[in-house]
C-alpha cells in the first residue's frame, strides 16, 4: 500500500474510531490494516492511535498527522480534477430525515446520476442526531432548528408551518379560533429522541412565540407516525406544509388556527467543519440546493 492510500485509511480509521468498521469501509483485510498503522506509527517515530477494547482515538500527535492527511488527500482529488477534467467521484455517505428524502432528495437523483455518473450515494435516514465524523458520514440533511455543534449548517430553505387536525378529531373536539380555546384539546404529542420530552404547540403571536402544552393521547419520534396519528383524529400537529399538502387535498386534515402559525423552520444541510468538502461532496451540496422550490428558499 502506497503512502497515499496509507493516509487514506489513517484518516478513516480516525473518523470510525475502528479499524474493523474503517476495514470495511475500504475494502482492506483487518490484518493489513494492523500492519500499515504499525509502519506508518514506525516510519513516524510517534504514536498515531490509542486503541482500546472499544474504541480507537488518536494522540495528539495522531489528531495533528490527521489533519495533515485531510488536507493533503483533498489538495490531491481538487489537482486531479482540475488538470484531466474528471467528473467527481467515489462514495458520498448521506445521513437524511426520511421525509425530506421522499419529497425534496429521492424524485432528482436519476437526474444526478445522469449527470455525475461515478458517484456512488449510501444513503441512511434516521431522525437522530449523528456524530458525522465518528459515524463516516459526508453530509447530513435536517429540518427543524439546530443544536449548537461543531459542524458547518448551509440553509437551503425554509418550511412553513401550520397546525392541523382531521375533520373527525374537530367534529369531537370542535375548531379552535383562539389560543384560549385550546382547552380540553388533545395532541398527537412529538418526543424529543434526546430528553424523551413532548414537544408543546408554538404560535407566532404578535412577533412573539407563544408555546401550548396540551395531553397527548399518543407521542411518537417519527415523522410518519405522527401525520398518521393526525389522521386517524388522535390530536392536534404541527408540521411542513410540503408533508400535508396531499392529505388537504384529499379532505384528510384541515388548517386550524391559520391567523396564529407556528415559526417555520430551517431546512439545512450539514458537514463537517474539520475539512475541505471533496468535490462529490461539493456538486452534491450544490445540486441538493436545487432541489428545493422557490417557496422553501432561503
Amino acid at each position: 500500500m502506497d503512502r497515499i492510500d496509507a493516509m487514506r485509511l489513517f484518516v478513516r480509521i480516525v473518523e470510525r474510531r475502528s479499524f474493523t468498521a474503517a476495514a470495511h469501509d475500504t475494502g482492506v483485510p483487518r490484518s493489513t490494516v494492523t500492519q500499515v498503522i504499525k509502519q506508518m506509527e514506525a516510519r513516524l517515530g510517534v504514536r498515531l492511535l490509542q486503541r482500546t477494547t472499544r474504541v480507537v482515538r488518536s494522540t495528539l500527535d495522531g489528531e495533528a498527522y490527521y489533519r495533515r492527511c485531510i488536507a493533503i488527500l483533498d489538495d490531491i482529488e481538487d489537482a486531479e480534477g482540475a488538470f484531466n477534467g474528471a467528473l467527481p467521484k467515489g462514495m458520498l455517505r448521506l445521513e437524511v430525515q426520511g421525509t425530506l428524502a421522499r419529497f425534496f432528495l429521492m424524485p432528482g437523483l436519476p437526474e444526478f446520476f445522469a449527470q455525475y455518473p461515478d458517484i456512488e450515494i449510501s444513503m441512511s435516514e434516521s431522525d437522530r442526531w449523528v456524530d458525522l465524523v465518528h459515524e463516516g458520514v459526508d453530509c447530513a440533511l435536517r429540518w427543524g432548528t439546530l443544536p449548537d455543534s461543531d459542524l458547518i449548517a448551509r440553509r437551503l430553505g425554509m418550511a412553513e408551518r401550520m397546525t392541523y387536525a382531521s375533520p373527525g378529531y374537530l367534529t369531537r373536539f370542535g375548531h379552535p379560533d383562539t389560543l384560549d380555546a385550546l382547552e380540553g384539546h388533545r395532541i398527537v404529542g412529538i418526543r424529543l429522541l434526546t430528553t424523551g420530552a413532548i414537544t408543546p404547540l408554538d404560535f407566532v403571536v404578535d412577533g412573539e412565540i407563544r408555546s401550548v402544552s396540551l395531553p397527548a393521547t399518543l407521542s411518537v419520534t417519527g415523522p410518519e407516525s405522527y401525520l398518521l396519528g393526525t389522521r386517524l383524529g388522535l390530536g392536534l400537529a404541527q408540521m411542513p406544509r410540503f408533508h400535508v399538502e396531499d392529505d388537504l387535498r384529499r379532505g384528510n386534515l384541515v388548517a386550524v388556527l391559520t391567523n396564529l402559525p407556528p415559526p417555520s423552520v430551517p431546512v439545512s444541510v450539514l458537514y463537517p467543519q474539520s475539512r475541505q468538502l471533496s468535490p462529490r461532496v461539493r456538486v452534491f451540496i450544490d445540486w441538493l440546493a436545487q432541489q428545493f422550490p422557490m417557496e422553501l428558499k432561503p
